[in-house]
């Protein structure tokens, strides 16, 4: 087992990576325990899959369990279910010295993580992400949230988890495409910061997607990381953890425009979300032709979506993409803020980015469609 520290003085946790962690999960989450119960809020699907092992390997160490199956799926993050989810902690009496438990991708942990965040002020909360883009991205941080019909994300609240256990067996588990789109979290860390880690995936990458065990745990635990890291020492992101939105200017809008369905999962827009932030940047001048040409063969070798004309089905046109992503959280003074690159490895924050720029990389992108 691997441990990653988010150091955030009285807020600090674990996040803890390794294969087994669910049947351990008593153990684990025993320590945090005023009194020996939890309450445990997944998915339906997750529920078939994991939730009657972890109540067992919970109900070994004394500990009583409730749960609540909320559907699948990123619509359920929304008004009505956080009201579900808040409700039902309610009547079973979950008190602030309590753990709730999210077990779940990053729908479950930011929609849970929202509810604890908001009742009674702030109750404790332990992430048990189920998916690769849960384990190396969402599930790290505090970021907590709902959709609504402005955009993805805009209604939250920071509210860090007590700890994070990252079981890479359960991602056996997951469909080809879910794994693939949790890739897209992880290619984005070797774009951001780490040319070397980049490096790696592209030699390695057809071994994690494979199964190899080794790779797997290297490329989640390299990934928590780094996003430790910069979560330590901005929180809040007043500054650089707004590199971890590298590709979501873009993907947050492809999102929105496909009614936040399956025919565009989240890692899927990252990877076309920064396919197109290292476009925009080359042709800013920010970095060679040859940089956005490699993200795009990279991602192509591990069979995952690279452009705007892999999305099924309509999509508005680049002047509507761009309307939707004014309500964007990293818009600042009614200016969009873009994460852009002057290398692999090296991101930086802009909020000069000529529009015309914009427009023109996303009109060549639907020109291709």
């Amino acid at each position: 087992m691997n441990r990653v520290a988010v150091d955030l003085g009285d807020r600090s946790y674990e996040v803890r990576i390794g294969p087994g962690l669910f049947a351990r999960a008593g153990v684990e989450i025993a320590p945090l325990l005023r009194r020996k119960r939890v309450a445990i809020v997944t998915d339906a699907t997750v529920a078939a899959l994991h939730l009657s092992a972890l109540t067992a390997a919970l109900e070994a160490e004394g500990i009583a369990v409730s749960s609540l199956a909320l559907p699948p799926g990123e619509a359920t993050k929304n008004w009505a279910n956080l009201a579900q989810c808040t409700e039902w902690l309610l009547d079973q009496k979950v008190e602030r010295r309590d753990v709730v438990v999210a077990l779940g991708g990053g729908v479950i942990g930011d929609l849970v993580g929202f509810s604890a965040a908001i009742l009674r002020r702030g109750v404790r909360f332990v992430q048990l992400p189920t998916t690769l883009l849960a384990q190396v991205d969402s599930s790290v941080g505090g970021k907590t949230g709902i959709n609504t019909a402005q955009g993805k994300n805009l209604v939250g609240a920071f509210h860090q988890p007590s700890l994070v256990l990252a079981d890479i067996d359960v991602l056996t588990t997951l469909p080809d495409r879910d794994f693939l789109s949790g890739y897209g979290e992880v290619v984005k860390y070797g774009l951001l910061g780490d040319a070397v880690f980049f490096d790696w995936l592209e030699r390695d990458g057809p071994a994690i997607r494979a199964g190899d065990a080794a790779a797997r745990l290297k490329a989640v635990t390299r990934s928590v990381e780094m996003k430790a890291g910069i979560v330590s020492r901005d929180e809040t992101e007043e500054g650089e953890r707004a590199l971890l939105n590298l590709g979501h200017t873009f993907c947050h809008a492809l999102e929105k425009a496909t009614g936040y369905s399956d025919r565009l999962l989240h890692g899927e827009g990252v990877a076309i979300g920064c396919a197109l932030a290292f476009e925009l940047s080359s042709r800013l001048g920010l970095c060679s032709q040859e940089e956005p040409s490699r993200v795009r063969a990279h991602l192509k070798a591990m069979g995952m979506k690279v452009d705007i004309a892999d999305i099924a089905g309509d999509l508005p046109g680049p002047d509507a993409l761009i309307a939707l992503m004014g309500q964007d959280k990293k818009v600042v003074d009614g200016r969009l803020r873009f994460i852009l690159a002057r290398g692999i490895g090296q991101a930086f924050v802009a909020d000069d980015v000529p529009g015309d720029a914009v427009r023109a990389v996303l009109t060549d992108a639907f020109r291709n469609r």
